[in-house]
């Protein structure tokens, strides 16, 4: 008997009714994850994120692709925002 291509099988999925953002809260509060292993067994993992946590928008990400980079960015704001706060020392 032949073998099927998997890949054949793929039927395309149409997202177009799909709501941006309809699981972010809940992702947020936290999320678990169930990995398979090859022996059968499943291991339950739990992940909340940090409480500072921030989440970037896909298209914003493009040009802050990591913490580094955003956080230097927000750094050099800082700067030009008039003072109308404590100033808070800023760490690097």
């Amino acid at each position: 008997m032949k073998k099927v291509d998997k890949v054949a099988e793929i039927k395309p999925v149409d997202f177009s009714g799909g709501v941006r953002g309809k699981h972010c809260e809940s992702y947020r509060r936290g999320h678990t994850v169930k990995i398979g292993h090859d022996d059968g067994t499943v291991t339950v993992q739990r992940f909340i994120p940090d409480k500072d946590a921030v989440v970037l928008d896909k298209d914003v990400k493009v040009f802050f692709p990591n913490a580094e980079a955003v956080n230097n960015a927000l750094r050099m704001l800082i700067n030009i925002v008039p003072n109308k706060r404590k100033q808070v020392p800023i760490a690097h």
